[in-house]
């Protein structure tokens, strides 16, 4: 194991076990360096490792801190790593949203508060009957975003947040070029809101599924 990697995994096994709590300031360098059995470029080396996922929070004049380990936070680096996706991976992470979205949309069926459906049904009013594209995946995006996060599941949340950019591109390309893809799309919006307002979770988990189903089988049919 590298020297930095050691540094790492010590480093981590004090998180995981409780020494260190989220919020918590680690001690100076010079004696976590000392207490670790590490030297002090390797524990340097780690700190701005996990610095980088959101484990550490270096505060310049301060100290170093364990940050809240919020999901949300952690999870910023899956946004950055999909960021690097290639153009034949959009299949694939189509593939995972539709096992995963329609999941959350049923969960949010059960917890979506009347504040939210009405955010919801605000969202879709002010699009009208013929948006642009790109006001439509826009729409799309916070849409999707308001019910996942409906769902009460802050990691469920980050993940398919994460996952939602590499499929921007495709649904703008499919809009661009299939004759009746906004007019379905909202048709789609309008039916999974239907079934949060009925708290219809079955409905809202089938119609979920469509909705991406029918931008993986369009993207399919045109690669």
């Amino acid at each position: 194991m590298a020297v930095t990697d050691e540094a790492i995994e010590k480093i981590k096994e004090m998180i995981v076990s409780g020494a260190l709590r989220p919020g918590d300031r680690l001690p100076k360098e010079s004696e976590l360096a000392a207490d670790l059995g590490l030297s002090r470029n390797s524990l340097r080396e780690a700190v701005r490792a996990l610095s980088l996922i959101r484990i550490l929070d270096v505060r310049q004049g301060d100290g170093t801190y364990v940050t809240s380990l919020d999901p949300q936070l952690l999870l910023e680096a899956l946004s950055f790593v999909v960021d690097f996706h290639r153009d034949d991976t959009v299949l694939e992470f189509l593939a995972v949203r539709r096992i995963l979205e329609p999941a959350a949309t049923a969960m949010a069926a059960a917890r979506i508060a009347e504040s939210q459906l009405k955010a919801l049904t605000e969202q879709l009013e002010a699009l009208g009957t013929s948006p642009s594209v790109e006001e439509l995946v826009a729409c799309d995006l916070e849409f999707h975003r308001g019910i996942v996060q409906a769902s009460g599941n802050s990691v469920l949340c980050s993940l398919l947040d994460g996952l939602s950019g590499p499929t921007t591109r495709a649904r703008i390309w499919r809009g661009l070029t299939q004759e009746d893809a906004v007019s379905r799309t909202l048709h789609e919006h309008r039916a999974i809101l239907a079934a949060l307002r009925d708290r219809d979770a079955e409905a809202a988990r089938s119609w979920a599924t469509v909705h991406i189903a029918s931008v993986e089988q369009w993207l399919r049919s045109t690669l």
